[in-house]
């Protein structure tokens, strides 16, 4: 059985992440989509919220499990018996930062094997990052984030409105 585990910190899943899974989804056994903690992010949804969120947006796709852990990539993978990470690029400048992180993935981990799935056209351009500024203003969203987001971005700034 081929494990592979999908990481970020999915803050907040876009449709570009939900496209990755679903190629991802189809080629492996099992794959973990994870959300790692990174101490250098502030998140705009916390760990929970994006746990459901995955769950929700993810819950036609058989044999995804969404999980979190705290440490490193490579210590998950182990421990789920990984034998793939699998890594989304939309553009060059993903590439050289994944690349930078496969080096030290295959010192720590040299059994695990990283394969890079190029974003669709469509989502060359979205990001996380994009996404949570777009929420922030109160930016359209139809069509970049599956709907359990745009649902609870709607109640977050529902509630905002209400409490001034």
């Amino acid at each position: 059985m081929r494990i592979a585990v999908y990481p970020g910190s999915f803050d907040p899943v876009t449709m570009g992440h939900i496209d990755i899974i679903r190629r991802a989804a189809a080629v492996a056994d099992e794959l973990h989509v994870c959300i790692l903690k990174n101490p250098q992010k502030h998140y705009w949804f916390s760990q929970e919220e994006r746990l459901a969120l995955l769950r929700e947006s993810t819950a036609p796709f058989q044999h995804v499990v969404i999980d979190a852990y705290a440490g490193l990539l490579t210590d998950y993978a182990h421990e789920i018996g990984a034998s793939v990470i699998i890594k989304g690029l939309r553009n060059t400048t993903d590439f050289m930062y994944e690349s930078q992180m496969d080096y030290f993935n295959k010192r720590l981990a040299p059994d695990i094997e990283t394969v890079y799935l190029v974003s669709d056209n469509r989502y060359a351009v979205l990001s996380s990052s994009a996404i949570r500024e777009l929420m922030t203003f109160g930016g359209n969203l139809e069509g970049l984030v599956p709907e359990p987001v745009l649902k609870a971005v709607r109640r977050r700034q529902e509630r905002q409105k209400h409490n001034g």
